[in-house]
């Protein structure tokens, strides 16, 4: 049995060495990322069994992709091949305060947009104990809004858990699509990952964080509630409130991608023993993510229990 099956798009990013803006450039970083990708990238690195499922064209960018996320141990068997389509892209420059980072999508369109029904490999998503989507993916077309609500009901029917990160991304759909859309899909959610700023722009949740998740644990009826808070930490609305261990001192190199990463400690702690250990790992694999470029956590399960149990950011000798 597969612990964790991951379902989204995956895209090619592309960004300027160092902190040089994308007009400078005359050379470019290539990465490959998306959300469930990085999320499974991770997990697969922390030792649970994990699938990737995506659709993409018979092209050299989308094997690079797909190449890069089984060489870190994800079973990406159930991949949708098309000739057809195109695969999404984005441009990143990193950059110092004052100047903020920068994001430009090019990803309309993309094949996985068209990913239909009679694609899924049913059996092989509901064997899975749970199920991943980040909320990109409906944003994407209609035509994933409404597989997603399928997939969700499925896999509920089926016994397994279904979880969702909002993952709000404004340049993509506006908060009053994303609430309309996301208040007939959250009863379906078992686990829900939502970052503090999301529980404003999406729900109107300005309250503190603990009455936010309780907020949206009440309002939707979802077992697990995870809020996250960026250097604040994060809690989790469960059968009480759990909070998560900081980690202190993390200087963060490149946070793209830290979210995912985070998510990925928190299914495999959550699936280890409880909340708790979701919130401790999630937090731990979170902090690592942002000490490395690129969107996938390269991080060992020693390097993150090394952190939990020494709390030590000193060189390791």
């Amino acid at each position: 049995m597969l612990d964790v099956v991951l379902l989204g798009d995956a895209m090619v990013g592309f960004s300027p060495k160092g902190s040089l803006r994308l007009e400078q450039a005359s050379e470019v970083e290539v990465w490959p990322t998306g959300a469930e990708a990085n999320t499974a990238v991770a997990l697969a690195r922390l030792g649970r069994e994990v699938g990737w499922i995506s659709k993409l064209p018979d092209h050299p960018l989308s094997h690079l992709i797909v190449g890069a996320v089984r060489r870190h141990g994800a079973d990406v068997s159930r991949m949708v091949w098309t000739p057809e389509g195109r695969v999404g892209t984005f441009f990143y420059e990193r950059a110092v305060p004052p100047r903020p980072a920068r994001v430009w999508y090019d990803r309309q369109g993309s094949a996985f947009t068209t990913l239909q029904d009679a694609e899924v490999d049913w059996a092989y998503l509901t064997s899975a104990r749970m199920v991943l989507v980040a909320g990109t993916a409906p944003a994407l077309s209609q035509r994933l809004r409404e597989l997603v609500l399928r997939i969700a009901r499925e896999v509920r029917a089926a016994g397994k858990l279904f979880v969702l990160d909002v993952n709000y991304r404004a340049k993509l759909w506006s908060p009053q699509q994303a609430a309309a859309y996301l208040a007939e899909l959250l009863p379906s959610v078992s686990i829900l990952f939502c970052a503090q700023r999301d529980g404003e722009r999406v729900f109107g949740l300005t309250c503190d964080p603990e009455a936010v998740a309780r907020t949206l644990q009440g309002r939707y009826g979802i077992p697990t509630v995870v809020l996250t808070m960026g250097s604040q930490g994060s809690l989790a609305v469960a059968d009480r409130v759990y909070r998560q261990r900081p980690i202190h001192g993390v200087k963060a190199v490149d946070p793209v991608g830290a979210g995912d990463a985070f998510a990925a400690g928190f299914l495999c702690g959550y699936l280890e023993g409880g909340v708790q250990r979701g919130l401790d790992m999630g937090g731990a694999v979170g902090a690592l993510a942002c000490t490395i470029v690129g969107d996938f956590a390269y991080i060992t399960r020693a390097e993150v229990e090394e952190l939990l149990s020494l709390g030590d950011q000193e060189i390791q000798r």
